[in-house]
Order: structure tokens, then C-alpha cells, then sequence
């Protein structure tokens, strides 16, 4: 009888008996284990004495296998240091992946586990980080796992933090998605979630395993199995890229409703991490916009001869030092001025603008001008420009329309909105742009225009979406927009179409998962450098149950994408509509504003 194997890298540790078939299953024993690279991970074990301590073990691994990881330490704050917390990781490599991120999380949390694979409780030096489970389908893993889910439930309730590979496989080549992506992640981690209100932090490991294996791997599942040693081995000199995500918060994951719907949109934050390495991400340079030298100011004082010349009742509301007025070009020439070099200043800064010393066009010649007059400082804190769409087609035809230079569209979606208000061109000067005092006063004479004019329904407009966002970003929230808040059928097109960049793990059944605004934004602040998240304008036109037509590149706006949108303010929450029009303007404006064809 020979000797007791030991080790984890053997396939058999039972006692071998004598005899021909012994000798034959030995050989095919051995034979495996060194085409497999499991013999060669025996030799390493067995040569080298090695610590007891989990992380100690990781870190010798690491170092005789000649691997290096790298993280940006900024990110490392991003893992709770107390309390529970759950921490999600995809699975690019195998068991490389575990010794990493038990190496990086041992040095934060003192109390880490780790879900993992029952087969891996062979190695004795991890086994106290273990929480075994059985990967496999069939109605027997499922009862042999409530075990185990019952002491992870435990662990995080008593404060512990969990690390969990959801994908439970290796990340393999997909024929229909034409690349290596990572398999559907089990939605057992959103029980785990939602049982457990723990925050999660999502971790992407960066890479692949070698298109051999990815070939070989289509014939069966098991010859990926068999090849996972020697991928392990041929990463020998290798550095390997982490990201660690900003905590997804309970409270936010709670908005979605089934295990399924949480484990999508971990797996969305986690798969966006992939973007660029850890290291090398810094906040992305301004879209820089070239062109002229921006106008001077104009003088105060010319300023404020325009506002005392305007009529009373072109001032639609006060509000401490803030006054909002209405008037046409002809009447506010030096103030058109103003804001036109304002305009340019302030999209500018965000990566927009016109690129000329002004932003004024023939537009604004024959639209009307909302803005903000603080009477203190005597300058403008920000505008809107509208006009009322029967007046200017009937005038001009549709092409009179600013939005008709940016979107095909025919009488269909006109008689469809009619009565309207095209809206545009708003700004808020950089300065005033902390609190949304003045936001809110842009709106609150919007509203206080309807009012006085209640037969107009609908607002509509483009909303600008910076060229500053990162193209993941843009697309995944563009495609947000057109699933969750979209309104087909009006035949509108953009001249000139966003390009498809959406990231190829991403699908419509991901986006669906998401409707909620708050969410999509977290995931789009997951990738920009900055934490920036969806624009506040857009939020304001959805809170308001804006419906997006179609998206637009503006190749005369710095390549920034503009939104169609569409306001029915008949179907606008009361509520809101009485926080800018008081309850008895917001009653007699929903009284008397017009019935549409298509109610």
C-alpha cells in the first residue's frame, strides 16, 4: 500500500492498492496531472514550506509564481474597514483570482470569507477563509448549499465581510457575443443582498485566460477544467490590474425588486470597472472646445437700463434678489448680449459651446427670453430661450424650429404635441451652479409662463449631454433613455446618429433592470474619473415624466449629444407642479390647459 497523498494538487488522496488496475489508474493519474500543470503545482507545494496564515500563504504563492497585481491604494478606501459588507469579484483567471483577492482583502479585513468551490478546501493553509459550496446544477448542490448560505448569512450579520466569485466559472469564449465574457453571475448573491442590507463593492479583475483555452474549452467544460493548472502557471511574470468600485449602497439596491434584478446590476457595476486600469485612471482632460477669445462683459449699467424699460408684467416672479423676466430680442439687446457670452463661457467649461466668441444665432432674433435678473449684483444668473411652436411655424414653417436643425421630424409629432413650447439654450453661470436656487427659479418662471399662457401642454426641446462623458457612459445612459424613457413611434431622426458603443456585456435585459434614474446614474459616476453622474437637467425633465424621441451629435456644439425630449405637463405630478405654480395656479392651469387630439 503506498503513502497517504497530501497534497491539493494530486487527484487522488486515498490510499492506493496494489495490483494492474492500481498501476493503470496511477499512471492515468499521472499522466493528467502532468499535461494538466497540476504536477508541476504538487512540485511547487511540495518543495517549499510554506505559512499557515491565509495571507501569508497567498503572498508566497504570489511570489514563487513570479505575479504581480497592482491597485490604485485611493481605491482601497473604498472597502468598508468595519461592519458588513459583501464584496463581488469576477472570474477572468481561476485560482489565481481567489489567491489575489485574498491577498488585497486580508489587508483590510482581518475577518474576510470567501465562498469558493467545496474542491478548494484541500488547501489546508486557506481552509479557515472557506465557505464551501458546491458549484454544480442539480437539485442535490441546491440542498447541500443551504448550509452554507445559512453561515454566510450569519457571517455578514454578525459584521464579517464576504467575498464571492458569483460567476461560479471561469470566464470563456462565447461564439454568439464573438469574445471571452463572463458567465451569468448566480442570483444568489442578490439573496445574500437583500437578506442581508450589507453594502457591496465591486472588484474586476482584469485579463483573460489564453485563447488556447478559450479554443480548446469549446469542445466540453471539462477541458477547461483540465487546462485551469496550467493557466495558472503561464502567468509567470505577469502584472495583473485591479479595480475596487465605490461601495453600491443598500438603499439603492432595495429599489430593485428580485434576486435576479440586484445580481444584473452588480454585475453591470462590476463589468464597467473594466474600462481602463486602475492605475492609470485619472479624471478624463476637458473636451476642449478651440475657438475665439470669449466677448467682455457688457457694462452693468447697460444691463440695468434694458431691465427698467422692460414692462411690469414681464416679470414673472421675485424672489429675494432674484427676478425672472420675459422679452423678445428687440427689446433686451445689450441683455441678449450678455447671454450670449455667458452661454459661451458656460458650456465651454463643461466641454460644449460653440467655439465662437459668442453663442447667439438667428434664433434668438425672433425667440423669447427667460432669464434670471439678480437686482444686487446686477448681472444675469442664468436663461432659457422658447418659443411657442404654432407661432414660429406658422411664421417660419418647421424649419423656423432650433430643433429642426438637429432632428428630421414632420407634422406628425407637431400635431401630436399641439399646443407646444420648444425650449433651449439653458444655462446656470458656473458661480450660481452649487445650489438649485436657481435652477428651480428658471423653472418656476417656465411654470409662471404657462400659467399665462395655459392652452400650452407640452414642452420640448433638446437636453445636452456633455462630450466629457466617457463613450461607455454616454452610450449606457443613451440606452437607458430610449428603453426606460422613450416614446417611439413620432417618426423622428437624428441628422446625425449617436454611433452604437454600447459595452458588449451589457443587453437590453440589463438596461430594462435599471429604469430608475438614481441607478444609472450610480453606475455611470462608476466610470467617470470625476464620480460625475447623469446631468441634472435630465433629471429635472423625467422628475417632470420627460419622454425622450430620439439622440443627436451636435458636430457645431463640440460634438456634445443632444436629447429630444417631450414634457406632457397635463400628465406632470400635481405635486410638482405645485411647487412652481402654488396649488391655485397649478389647479386653474390643469383646468384650462389644452386637451390633446390623442387624449
Amino acid at each position: 500500500m503506498s503513502v497517504l497523498q497530501t497534497s491539493p494538487f494530486r487527484l487522488s488522496s486515498q490510499p492506493v492498492q496494489d495490483g494492474w488496475c492500481a498501476v493503470l489508474r496511477n499512471a492515468l493519474y499521472r499522466g493528467v496531472e502532468a499535461a494538466s500543470g497540476l504536477a508541476e503545482l504538487d512540485a511547487i507545494y511540495r518543495g517549499n514550506d510554506w505559512p499557515r496564515q491565509p495571507r501569508a500563504f497567498c503572498e508566497q504563492a504570489l511570489r514563487l509564481l513570479q505575479i504581480d497585481y497592482r491597485v490604485n491604494p485611493a481605491e482601497l478606501d473604498h472597502v468598508p474597514r468595519t461592519g458588513p459588507a459583501i464584496v463581488v469579484a469576477n472570474h477572468p483567471f481561476g485560482g489565481l483570482d481567489g489567491i489575489i483577492a485574498a491577498h488585497l482583502l486580508t489587508g483590510i479585513r482581518s475577518d474576510l470569507r470567501i465562498m469558493v468551490n467545496f474542491h478548494l478546501c484541500r488547501i489546508d493553509e486557506l481552509r479557515e477563509l472557506f465557505i464551501p459550496v458546491d458549484p454544480y446544477a442539480g437539485e442535490q448542490a441546491r440542498r447541500s448549499n443551504s448550509r452554507p448560505l445559512r453561515e454566510a448569512l450569519r457571517w455578514i450579520r454578525e459584521g464579517g465581510c464576504l467575498l464571492v466569485f458569483p460567476a461560479g466559472d471561469v470566464a470563456r469564449y462565447s461564439v454568439p457575443q464573438r469574445g471571452v465574457r463572463e458567465v451569468a453571475w448566480n442570483p444568489m448573491i442578490g439573496r445574500l443582498v437583500r437578506m442581508t442590507a450589507a453594502p457591496v463593492v465591486p472588484v474586476h479583475i482584469h485579463g483573460r485566460n489564453s485563447w488556447l483555452f478559450q479554443t480548446l474549452g469549446l469542445l466540453h467544460p471539462r477541458v477547461r477544467t483540465f487546462m485551469l493548472p496550467r493557466e495558472l502557471l503561464n502567468k509567470t511574470g505577469r502584472q495583473v490590474d485591479l479595480r475596487v468600485g465605490r461601495p453600491v449602497k443598500y438603499s439603492r439596491l432595495q429599489r430593485l425588486d428580485s434576486d435576479e434584478k440586484v445580481t444584473r446590476y452588480l454585475k453591470m457595476h462590476n463589468g464597467l470597472l473594466a474600462r481602463q486600469s486602475a492605475v492609470d485612471r485619472q479624471p478624463a482632460a476637458r473636451n476642449h472646445v478651440d475657438g475665439a477669445a470669449v466677448i467682455a462683459a457688457t457694462p452693468a449699467d447697460l444691463l440695468q437700463a434694458e431691465i427698467a424699460h422692460l414692462a411690469p408684467d414681464q416679470c414673472l416672479l421675485t424672489h429675494g434678489d432674484m427676478q425672472v423676466f420675459i422679452a423678445r430680442a428687440a427689446q433686451m439687446p445689450w441683455l441678449l448680449q450678455e447671454i450670449g457670452r455667458l452661454r459661451e463661457l458656460t458650456f465651454r467649461a463643461v466641454g460644449e459651446g460653440t467655439g465662437r466668441a459668442i453663442d447667439l444665432d438667428h434664433y434668438d432674433t425672433y425667440y423669447q427670453h427667460l432669464f434670471i435678473w439678480h437686482r444686487s449684483r446686477r448681472e444675469i444668473v442664468g436663461a432659457y430661450r422658447l418659443a411657442r411652436v404654432d407661432d414660429i411655424v406658422s411664421r417660419h414653417g418647421r424649419q423656423g424650429l432650433y430643433t429642426h436643425s438637429l432632428f428630421r421630424y414632420g407634422n406628425r409629432l407637431l400635431d401630436y404635441m399641439d399646443p407646444a413650447i420648444e425650449l433651449g439654450r439653458s444655462f446656470v453661470r458656473p458661480e450660481y451652479q452649487r445650489h438649485h436656487t436657481s435652477l428651480l427659479m428658471l423653472w418656476r418662471g417656465i411654470c409662471s409662463y404657462l400659467a399665462n399662457n395655459p392652452r400650452y401642454r407640452y414642452l420640448f426641446g433638446p437636453v445636452t449631454i456633455s462630450g466629457d462623458y466617457d463613450r461607455h457612459s454616454l452610450c449606457l445612459l443613451v440606452d437607458s433613455l430610449r428603453l426606460n424613457n422613450g416614446q417611439p413611434g413620432l417618426r423622428v431622426k437624428p441628422r446625425t446618429p449617436l454611433p452604437n458603443q454600447r459595452p458588449a456585456f451589457l443587453a437590453d435585459e440589463d438596461l430594462h433592470c435599471v429604469s430608475d434614474i438614481d441607478l444609472v446614474s450610480d453606475l455611470i459616476a462608476q466610470i467617470e474619473a470625476d464620480h460625475k453622474g447623469v446631468p441634472v437637467l435630465i433629471r429635472q425633465y423625467l422628475k417632470m415624466g420627460g419622454k425622450f424621441l430620439e439622440f443627436n451629435v451636435d458636430r457645431d456644439f463640440n460634438n456634445a449629444v443632444d436629447g429630444l425630449i417631450v414634457v406632457d405637463m397635463k400628465q406632470t405630478a400635481p405635486q410638482l407642479l405645485q411647487q412652481y405654480m402654488g396649488r391655485v395656479g397649478a389647479d386653474a392651469y390643469l383646468k384650462s390647459s389644452a386637451t390633446s387630439r390623442h387624449d
